[in-house]
Order: C-alpha cells, then sequence, then structure tokens
C-alpha cells in the first residue's frame, strides 16, 4: 500500500475558496514590510493567497482581505501595481 501524500490546501483572501497551493497566487509581506507577488511561493514573509483571477484580487481589495492576512495597511498604489503584475502574469 503506498502513502497518500497530502496536498496543501489554501483559502483565497478574494472570493473565500479552498484551492490547491500550486493553483493559487502568493502575495507576500516581506520582512522590510514591502508587498509583492511570490511567483515561486517559498520567500521569507508573511503571505496570502489568491486565485488568478483578477475578479478575486479586487473582491480582497473591497473586503480588506490581504489587508487582514498581512496584518497591515495597503495603499492604493499597492493594489495598482498587483493589478499590473497581475495583468502580465495574465498575458504569459
Amino acid at each position: 500500500m503506498g502513502t497518500v501524500k497530502k496536498i496543501p490546501m489554501r483559502k483565497c483572501v478574494g472570493c473565500g475558496e479552498m484551492k490547491n497551493k500550486k493553483e493559487m497566487l502568493r502575495v507576500l509581506k516581506t520582512p522590510e514590510n514591502v508587498v509583492v507577488l511570490d511567483d515561486t511561493g517559498r520567500k521569507n514573509g508573511r503571505g496570502a493567497y489568491l486565485c488568478f483571477q483578477k475578479e478575486c484580487l479586487e473582491k480582497a481589495e473591497k473586503n480588506k482581505g490581504i489587508e487582514r492576512s498581512l496584518k497591515m495597511p495597503i495603499s492604493p498604489d499597492v493594489y495598482e501595481s498587483l493589478k499590473k503584475e497581475f495583468d502580465k502574469l495574465e498575458s504569459k
């Protein structure tokens, strides 16, 4: 009998759906309090997860899901830069 490998699940801060960690995008607060997208999912810092849909980012901005997860206020220009990075990922 083979061992069953546990699949790490994460909750989207936008829509609230539980999904496989690899199917989601990690928004990261670095130790220097800079908010960036973590495409590797392995960088150091506090993370919040989003689905790969722009609507989830907009919902997270509206309900302050990312701010709650990262435990810090996020300025509108950070959301704009996240939207631009989302557009780059969608175009790939």
